[in-house]
């Protein structure tokens, strides 16, 4: 079956909308029509090359849709379910899984072998699928582990946020670092995980929540979510002015929602004695973090959180209920909805850094 996408053949340049061949699904997986699919920075990470993947590829990961097919042996999905997809997919047999880490899963017979057709293609052209889902796409051939089946009263980009942002930014604070009642935070970066980090730790009982930013929309969008305090990092030592704030202690928790070494020096420094600092950017690959090791005699903890911890076929509804009660603030998180042919700007729109998240809205 032929269906748009847009391909990225190569890092640096503008990916192109092309039409692409998706199969049928295989015994273990299903076909999904795409409703909406957040562009997420980590996509731009891929496109401007600080991460590496094979090309040619159809990046996008954050997506909610239709199922519109499924294979012989799928039990768990039928044709015309809701469902959000998540990148965490899971094979539920390794050693991983079974102790109950599904988002480490080590990728069981989670993908088509070599001997297989390909699951996408262009004529005799393999086109590799990126990061288990390709949703920048009007379908998505995928393992039935890779996606919750969901009610539909939801708008379509609200559940697509959830499937990567929103899990991983609440994830983080709620999953992860499991923050308690009562504690205070700092959340540098106030992109969509930043916020979904910030919200998530309100939801968890936080008593103080400072955003950090250094784009003053940014810190706008902080403050709508919930945020107690803002920083502008471009006015001064942020971790001074963190210090300022919580009585020269610290705070208990920090998240890092940007991807640079830097910021993530600057957690763990704003940290109090026996405070956690978690990474959830995708900081470069080869990129190294200082931190002063005389400070971890304190208690200090550097982490870094993979998709927040995720139990998504248990989380994604419950997010979704946390929405419903007006506690989950989403709506505030999209920016724009744009067509697919828009992909290009919604990847400028992100390095000019003045919106939280463009969402391709399908039909």
């Amino acid at each position: 079956m032929k269906m748009k996408a847009a391909v990225m053949r190569a890092p640096y340049e503008e990916v192109s909308i092309e039409d692409v061949d998706v199969g049928e699904p295989g015994p273990r997986e299903i076909l999904i029509k795409t409703g909406a699919s957040g562009v997420c920075h980590s996509d731009l990470h891929y496109v401007d090359g600080l991460y590496k993947c094979p090309l040619p590829t159809i990046l996008g990961h954050e997506a909610a849709g239709t199922v519109a097919a499924v294979g012989s042996q799928v039990t768990y999905h039928q044709p015309g379910d809701r469902v959000i997809t998540c990148l965490s997919v899971f094979c539920g047999t390794c050693d991983k899984c079974i102790q109950g880490e599904m988002v480490n899963c080590r990728g069981v017979g989670l993908k088509r072998s070599r001997d297989e057709s390909p699951r996408l293609h262009k004529d005799d052209e393999v086109i590799h699928q990126a990061m288990n889902l390709s949703s920048f796409a009007e379908y998505m051939l995928v393992h039935e582990n890779a996606a919750v089946v969901v009610e539909e009263d939801v708008p379509i980009e609200v559940q697509a946020l959830i499937g990567c942002g929103v899990t991983t930014g609440v994830g983080a604070a709620m999953r992860t670092a499991r923050v308690r009642p009562g504690s205070t935070v700092a959340v540098v970066g106030c992109g969509g995980v930043g916020l979904s980090a910030i919200n998530g730790a309100l939801i968890a009982g936080a008593a103080k929540v400072i955003a950090i930013d250094a784009v003053e929309d940014k810190l706008g969008f902080a403050q709508r979510v919930g945020a107690t305090h803002v920083i502008d990092a471009s006015k001064g030592d942020v971790v001074d002015r963190v210090k300022g704030l919580t009585g020269g202690l610290g705070v208990d928790y920090s998240f890092e929602a940007i991807g640079k070494a830097v910021t993530a020096e600057q957690c763990y420094d704003m940290l109090d004695k026996g405070g956690t600092a978690t990474v959830i950017g995708m900081i470069p690959q080869g990129t190294k973090v200082t931190i002063d090791g005389p400070a971890l005699l304190d208690g200090r903890r550097l982490q870094g959180s993979n998709m927040g911890s995720n139990h998504f076929r248990v989380d994604m509804p419950q997010y979704m209920e946390l929405y419903r009660q007006g506690r989950l603030k989403l709506d505030e998180i999209i920016s724009k909805r744009i067509q697919l042919e828009d992909i290009n700007q919604a990847f400028e729109d992100m390095r000019d850094a003045h919106i939280a998240r463009s969402v391709i809205m399908f039909n």
